[in-house]
């Protein structure tokens, strides 16, 4: 019943998660599309009136035409829309769902039952430990570097080292799979807190100036932008680690900490171009293409470098076809590794079972897809598993997946 129920709120919490996911990210990149696209007005009334940019748009039938006052309107209006809760609830849900998939369940996945190097609590302890020491040295960095001269690139370079450390330890720590997504978290948190402790609150105090008939402090606006900057760079590394957790050879890689940092690298410079291509087509920078070669380049160079070597070079180098394995070797592997997971006396996970000789053949090609080619099982924690575990469903599998004697 509690696995029923854990997987109900496993459905549910990840829907939530995915929706606000998307209006949030939706509302960022509309913003800083908005931003990139603007043109300063030819009307000279709303020059006057502090309006520094607009924008005409035509969407679902009508024309849309926003204007921004860099600093403050000549009169706040009675309705103001503010961009906050996509933020909290994204990272509620996700949080949540985070708690129900990997924390409730510490010792299956966030810590290696072949190389443990902590105790299940303590697991869970510098697994929340990653979120909130980056948010602070992330912090301290932007609160330290970010209104210097050349702030946002030493900003920039301070905490890609600061992400490069993070993968790095993380994936020594956790099993792979944790691991990764560990890393959209921490991103994801800081995104988040960026949103509660610096843009809204910059916001509030620019709200409360203007109903008190005070002079607005430009600065809030500054770093309000420059936080919101940083969450449109984070974006497309976050969805890169949330969802690789479906694809176990890439987390189960022995260098995935740098598999990590490639594509998170990938995606914020293919990011980069398109918050840039905006501003070319206006005439205020050279053509950004270079980030976007980058960001292709890196992602075609992880796929070769990830590249499953041919079965041919493979036999060669072992000198000789291995024996096929027969079902008693298997079945003793998986006693000891699947039917946790798989059996009508546990859990039965998506009604698939391994109770007997029939079932496991029935679900042979199933096996092999997961345990062999995605390297995915078993779920949360495929480092449990051997090479030499591995290799027999392999060479059950490709021996004609025998369950007689």
């Amino acid at each position: 019943m509690e696995s029923y129920l854990l997987d109900w709120s496993n459905l549910l919490l990840r829907w939530l998660h995915v929706i606000t996911a998307i209006a949030w990210v939706g509302s960022s990149f509309y913003f800083v599309f908005l931003d990139s696209s603007l043109t300063p007005p030819n009307d000279e009334r709303m020059k006057r009136d502090g309006v520094t940019g607009e924008l005409w748009a035509v969407h679902g039938g009508g024309f849309y035409h926003p204007v921004k006052y860099n600093v403050s309107p000549p009169k706040l209006p009675d309705h103001l829309h503010w961009f906050y809760w996509e933020s909290y609830t994204t990272w509620l849900s996700g949080f949540a769902l985070l708690t129900v998939s990997y924390l409730w369940n510490a010792g299956i996945y966030l810590v290696s039952p072949s190389n443990p190097l902590m105790p299940p609590s303590m697991a869970i302890v510098a697994a929340l430990a990653f979120l909130v020491v980056f948010w602070l040295l992330y912090d301290g960095i932007c609160r330290v570097f970010g209104q210097k001269d050349k702030g946002d690139a030493i900003v920039g370079a301070l905490v890609l080292v600061l992400v490069c450390i993070a993968a790095w330890l993380a994936c020594h720590i956790f099993p792979g799979q944790a691991a990764f997504l560990l890393m959209g978290a921490m991103l994801a948190t800081s995104m988040s807190a960026n949103v509660f402790f610096w843009i809204i609150p910059g916001q509030r105090k620019v709200v409360a100036a203007l109903k008190a008939g005070q002079p607005v402090d430009p600065i809030h606006g500054k770093r309000g932008k420059q936080r919101s900057v940083h969450n449109t760079y984070f974006t497309l590394p976050v969805l890169f680690a949330m969802l690789s957790n479906h694809y176990g050879w890439l987390y189960n890689h022995p260098r995935n900490w740098l598999v990590l940092i490639l594509m998170m690298f990938a995606g914020a410079a293919i990011r980069q171009f398109f918050v840039m291509r905006h501003g070319f087509k206006l005439g205020r920078n050279a053509h950004p293409w270079p980030y976007a070669a980058v960001g292709v380049v890196v992602l075609l160079g992880v796929l070769g470098w990830l590249r499953p070597a041919p079965q041919a070079a493979v036999a060669a180098q072992a000198g000789a076809a291995p024996a096929a394995a027969g079902y008693e070797q298997l079945h003793a592997v998986m006693q000891k590794h699947c039917v946790v997971c798989h059996s009508a006396s546990t859990v039965a996970q998506k009604n698939v079972k391994f109770d007997t000789p029939e079932e496991v053949k029935g679900h042979a090609q199933q096996i092999y897809q997961q345990v062999v080619q995605l390297r995915k099982m078993p779920f949360g924690n495929p480092g449990a598993l051997t090479d030499e575990e591995r290799n027999t469903f392999k060479r059950w599998y490709e021996g004609g997946a025998p369950v007689a004697p």
